[in-house]
C-alpha cells in the first residue's frame, strides 16, 4: 500500500529541472514511463509533468540542432537519443485510453514539437539503433495521442501531412514504416483521403501501396488501402495511372479481396462499386490483347498479368447477384470477353503454348503459370453476364460465341475448371432461349458439336415432333 502511494505521488510530482544532469533526467523519465503503464497513474498525472517532458524534448532537440549546425561534438548524442526515446515512451504510455492526457498534451503543443523533432532526427545521418528507437517511440506516441481523438488527428494532419509521411514511409527500418502507417490510418477520414488526390500528395498513397507490396505482413498499409483508398474511385483511378504494371497487379489483388469480402448495403457503396466496375471493365477492354504475349514469352509478361488480374476481379464482381445486373449492361464488355476467348483459343491451336489444350497421361503434373484457367474465367464471365439476361444471350448467339464455348470443353490441364464453367455458361445461354437451344441441337445433329462433350455437361439432344430439343439429363449440382 505504501509503495502504491509513493508511485502515485511520483506521477504527480514534477520532474527534475531541465538544467539537471542528463543522467538524472533520464532516470526520472524512465521511471515515469514505467508508472504510466498503469491506468491509475495515467489518470493522476498533472499537466506540469507533460510540460516538463515538453521542455526536455525542446531543449534536447535544440542542443542537437545547434551541435549539427556548428559541427560541434560536445553534445553526448547517445544520451540525448536515449532521453528523447524515454520521453516519448512516457508520453506514449500516458495517453493510452486517456482522453484527458491526450487533450492536455495537444494543448501544450507536444504534437507540433514531436513532428519537428522527428524531422530533425531524420536528418541525422546515422543508422544506429538508438536513433531508430527514438524515431519508433515518437511515432508510437503520435499514434496513441491520435487514437479515438479527432482533435489530435486533425492536429497531426496539419503538422505532419504530407512531409512527415513521405519521410517515414520511405525509411529503411520496417518498424518505423509500420508505425508511420499506423499514424496515417488513425488520422485518415473520407475528407482527408480527398486531399491525397492533389498531385503533390498522391505520392503518399503511392508509397503506402509500395509498402504493402514489399511488406505483405504490413497490416496497417493493407487497412489504409482497403478501408480508405478503395472507397474513393477517383483516388483508385489516379493511383492506377501512376503505378507500374507490377504495382497494378498488387492493387487489383487488394480490390479482389475487397470485392470477395464486401456486401454492399448503402447507395454510396453501390455507387463506388459501379465506378470501380466501369473503370476496370474499361481497362480490360484496353489491355485484353496483352495476354497474347504469353504465347511466346518465356517469363510472364507484366502487362499480360494485369489483364489476367482485371479478368479475375470482373469475374468476382459478377458473382454477386446484387451487383451483376449493372455489369451486364456495361457497353462492350461481353463483346471483349468473347473476342479474348476467340483470340486465345485460336492462338492455342496455331502453336503449342499456354493456351493450347493439353492433358498429361499421368494426371499428376500441375501446371504452374499465371494464365492457368484464364480461358475458364473468360467462360465463367460470359456465363455470369448471360445469367437471366436475354439480350446478352442473343448477343453471344449473334457473335458465334456458343460454338466457341463448346469447342473449349475438352479436358485441359491449362484450364482444369473449364468444363464446369462451360456447363454453367451453356445453361445460362439456353435458359428460356429456344434459339440458342436449337443451335446447339442442330450442331450436334450435324456433327459440329461433340456429343460426348454435351453428355459430360449433363445435356442431351432429344427429337420431339420433328424438332430438336436440348435438355438436361442430370440434376444441377448444388
Amino acid at each position: 500500500m505504501a509503495m502504491a502511494m509513493a508511485m502515485a505521488m511520483a506521477a504527480a510530482e514534477p520532474l527534475p529541472a531541465v538544467a539537471a544532469a542528463p543522467g538524472a533526467r533520464l532516470e526520472s523519465v524512465r521511471a515515469l514511463a514505467g508508472l504510466f503503464r498503469e491506468a491509475q497513474h495515467r489518470e493522476m498525472a498533472k499537466e506540469s509533468v507533460f510540460q516538463d517532458l515538453l521542455e526536455i524534448l525542446r531543449s534536447t532537440s535544440s542542443e542537437i540542432e545547434q551541435a549539427y549546425k556548428d559541427s560541434c561534438e560536445l553534445v553526448d548524442l547517445d544520451t540525448s537519443l536515449l532521453l528523447i526515446a524515454e520521453c516519448f515512451r512516457c508520453l506514449r504510455n500516458a495517453c493510452v485510453e486517456c482522453a484527458r492526457n491526450q487533450h492536455v498534451m495537444r494543448n501544450l503543443g507536444l504534437i507540433s514539437a514531436s513532428v519537428h523533432l522527428i524531422k530533425l532526427l531524420h536528418g541525422i545521418q546515422i543508422k544506429e539503433e538508438l536513433l531508430l528507437t527514438a524515431l519508433r517511440c515518437s511515432l508510437q506516441f503520435l499514434g496513441n495521442i491520435a487514437a479515438g481523438n479527432g482533435d489530435s488527428q486533425n492536429s497531426i494532419w496539419k503538422c505532419a501531412f504530407p512531409d512527415l509521411f513521405l519521410t517515414c514511409l520511405t525509411y529503411s527500418d520496417k518498424k518505423i514504416v509500420a508505425y508511420c502507417c499506423m499514424v496515417l490510418f488513425t488520422c485518415l477520414n473520407s475528407e482527408k483521403v480527398g486531399e491525397l488526390l492533389d498531385p503533390g500528395n498522391l505520392t503518399v498513397a503511392l508509397h503506402v501501396l509500395k509498402v504493402y507490396k514489399e511488406q505483405l505482413e504490413s497490416e496497417w498499409s493493407f487497412l489504409i488501402v482497403t478501408d480508405y483508398f478503395l472507397k474513393c474511385p477517383e483516388l483508385v483511378e489516379a493511383l492506377y495511372a501512376k503505378l507500374s504494371n507490377q504495382e497494378r497487379v498488387t492493387l487489383l489483388e487488394l480490390m479482389m479481396v475487397n470485392v470477395c469480402e464486401k456486401n454492399l448495403h448503402t447507395n454510396e457503396e453501390m455507387n463506388v462499386f459501379m465506378r470501380h466496375a466501369d473503370f476496370l471493365a474499361g481497362r480490360f477492354q484496353e489491355k485484353y490483347e496483352a495476354v497474347l504475349k504469353l504465347t511466346s514469352a518465356e517469363d510472364a509478361d507484366e502487362e499480360a498479368l494485369v489483364a489476367i488480374r482485371l479478368l479475375d476481379v470482373l469475374c468476382e464482381m459478377t458473382s454477386n447477384n446484387g451487383q451483376l445486373e449493372y455489369l451486364q449492361t456495361l457497353p462492350g464488355l461481353l463483346e471483349t470477353v468473347l473476342d479474348t476467348l476467340r483470340l486465345t483459343h485460336l492462338a492455342g491451336k496455331q502453336t503449342v503454348n499456354v493456351f493450347t489444350a493439353t492433358h498429361a497421361v499421368t494426371g499428376q503434373e500441375e501446371v504452374l503459370h499465371p494464365a492457368v484457367d484464364f480461358k475458364s474465367h473468360l467462360i465463367r464471365l460470359i456465363g455470369n453476364l448471360c445469367y437471366k439476361n436475354k439480350e446478352n444471350q442473343d448477343k453471344v448467339y449473334e457473335l458465334d460465341g456458343i460454338p466457341l464455348i463448346l469447342d473449349n470443353c475438352s479436358i485441359d490441364d491449362n484450364n482444369p475448371f473449364v468444363n464446369p464453367w462451360a456447363v454453367y455458361a451453356i445453361r445460362n445461354l439456353t435458359e428460356q432461349n429456344e434459339r440458342n437451344q436449337e443451335l446447339i441441337a442442330q450442331m450436334e445433329e450435324k456433327g459440329l458439336a461433340d456429343n460426348s462433350a454435351l453428355e459430360s455437361m449433363g445435356l442431351e439432344i432429344e427429337k420431339r415432333d420433328d424438332k430438336l430439343i436440348l435438355r438436361s439429363v442430370r440434376k444441377k449440382p448444388s
